[in-house]
């Protein structure tokens, strides 16, 4: 049986009076009871979940990847998976979901109950710009015309903090960074005024000031409207600040549940002490003496063109990196670190080679970015990468054997027994069971995908490996497996480590010196200890104060 528990503390008690005081006399506004969720062959992924949540009320669920946190908010607006069959029942505002016709469930849909998901770039329409996707929310919705709609999208827009809002509703979706793409989607959830909304890591893609800034606006909307919210997360110091109450899932079960205050301080659940253990205890590998430069970048600069004239000659460009320069040495891990739009991506495409850039590089000796043809196609294996999202980075249509064995297939010709062995010693190097091979990417968790990820850019051996938020997408128990996971592979191979994040705690974890990126510019950089505990620059103290505690 979970632990549910709702004694007030004193820290409580502040907090959640109003929403309390809701509680005891209303109805409550969304509620779950006896939830199942299981594949089609009758494989259990949620086990009778039953949870409620009141008007102006902010409920975390938090879990490892693959609790069934995700799968029971999109439960919520039948909008599982055709494989997927759910029952128990669901209301909202007294309403069963059971018995909604699909009109009323549409209304219900982007009406009362707005969502945000984790991923913007997939929420948001590439082939449409922002403007028409705001105001096509907004129509369906509401009796009103194209005018009047892109007044309303210009206001959303400003409301959640976008730059330049009148030039970003002629945007298409990739040309916006992704925190503001998380802010575009943020806009369309509350375009109808909700009375609930269902928040699937909303900030995942931002970095701690955006997402502090981000929390902030969702908190004020949630108090001024009497704003429900269901805030699905992995980052339990976030929750700590925001949420009233929170519950705790694991392996698709209920486990725990308490008032904010309540589960922090006196966790009842071991599973929940488990998930409350922060980062701080571990360190970054041992960096061997007078390790030679891997990388060294001098002055580099990437920059993306941003209008052209009827001729198609650019006439104005967007500088992502400005003037840049770092060392890596082997061995050692270099965190990126920096708001987003500062330029971190731009540069991690940059060293490789996905998009053209000025200045110098020189990796394992050779200038990387004037290689060209064959030599760079060869030179490739040695500059691996690891993308931020385990989910969209491995196609749904390949084994896990086939994925881990393609680069190894593009650079050398091998048997199908040599393939195999060698795709065998790439899962073990990132702790999977080769057995697993034989799977597809869906049938594992999101931990378990981005180890996949790993071992696809181990394969090859490179000496480099660019990660782009490679943690971001989990929970803080699979975050630290992995950063330990991380910090081993490189004390045995003595590799490279490029760590793009804006998780502060997981770089002091992991990385030796540390980066700051702002505008595209370096403004600080140093040993990482030196940078967590006196930061020289304005802008990088900033990015400190905003980590919640």
């Amino acid at each position: 049986m979970p632990s549910t528990r709702v004694t007030s503390t004193p820290e409580a008690a502040t907090r959640a009076h109003d929403g309390a005081s809701r509680q005891n006399a209303d109805a409550a506004l969304l509620e779950i009871d006896g939830l199942h969720i299981r594949t089609r062959d009758g494989q259990p992924l949620v086990h009778d979940l039953s949870l409620t949540l009141h008007a102006g009320e902010w409920l975390a669920v938090v879990g490892e990847s693959g609790s069934g946190k995700s799968l029971s908010a999109l439960a919520c607006l039948r909008l599982l998976p055709p494989a997927l069959v759910a029952s128990g029942d669901i209301r909202f505002a007294g309403e069963s979901l059971a018995g909604m016709s699909r009109k009323r469930l549409l209304r219900l849909r982007g009406g009362d109950v707005g969502m945000v998901y984790q991923e913007p770039l997939t929420a948001l329409n590439p082939l449409h710009r922002i403007g028409k996707q705001l105001v096509e929310a907004i129509r369906l919705h509401q009796p009103v015309g194209d005018a009047q709609a892109r007044k309303q999208a210009l206001a959303l827009l400003r409301e959640v903090g976008i730059p330049e809002p009148e030039r970003r509703l002629q945007a298409w979706p990739h040309e916006l960074s992704g925190g503001q793409r998380q802010r575009v989607v943020i806009a369309m959830a509350l375009a109808n005024r909700p009375r609930l909304l269902i928040a699937d890591e909303p900030t995942t893609a931002l970095d701690a000031l955006l997402q502090t800034q981000i929390l902030d606006l969702l908190r004020q909307l949630q108090r001024s409207r009497g704003l429900a919210v269901l805030h699905i997360s992995h980052d339990l110091p976030q929750v700590r600040r925001y949420a009233d109450r929170v519950a705790v899932m694991r392996a698709g079960r209920l486990v725990e549940q308490a008032e904010t205050a309540t589960l922090f301080a006196t966790p009842a659940e071991d599973y929940t002490r488990t998930l409350l253990q922060p980062l701080q205890d571990q360190a970054p590998a041992t960096l061997p003496e007078a390790s030679a430069a891997l990388l060294t970048v001098s002055r580099l600069g990437v920059r993306y063109p941003r209008q052209s004239n009827w001729l198609g000659r650019v006439t104005d460009w967007h500088q992502a990196v400005r003037d840049l320069g770092l060392t890596l040495r082997k061995g050692e891990a270099l965190g990126i670190v920096g708001e987003s739009g500062s330029g971190k991506s731009s540069l991690a495409a940059a060293l490789l080679r996905l998009v053209p850039a000025e200045g110098r590089a020189v990796l394992l000796g050779r200038d990387w970015l004037s290689l060209r043809g064959e030599p760079l196609r060869q030179a490739r294996r040695h500059v691996q990468m690891v993308f931020q999202d385990p989910y969209g980075s491995l196609s749904p249509r390949l084994t896990v054997g086939d994925l881990i064995a393609e680069g190894l297939h593009a650079h050398q010709s091998l048997s199908a027994a040599d393939s195999d062995r060698a795709v065998v010693e790439a899962l073990r190097a990132v702790k999977l069971d080769p057995e697993t091979r034989h799977r597809y990417p869906h049938e594992f968790s999101g931990g378990q995908r981005q180890r996949i990820a790993l071992a696809r850019a181990l394969i090859l051996r490179p000496a480099l490996i660019v990660l782009d938020e490679p943690t971001s997408a989990l929970d803080r128990h699979t975050q630290g497996e992995v950063v330990r996971l991380l910090r081993d592979i490189q004390q045995q191979t003595g590799i490279g480590y490029l760590f793009i994040s804006h998780d502060l705690a997981v770089v002091r974890a992991l990385c030796h010196r540390v980066l700051v990126l702002h505008d595209g510019r370096v403004v600080e950089q140093g040993d990482s200890a030196r940078v967590f505990a006196s930061p020289q620059h304005a802008y990088t103290r900033a990015l400190l104060s905003a980590l919640p505690t």
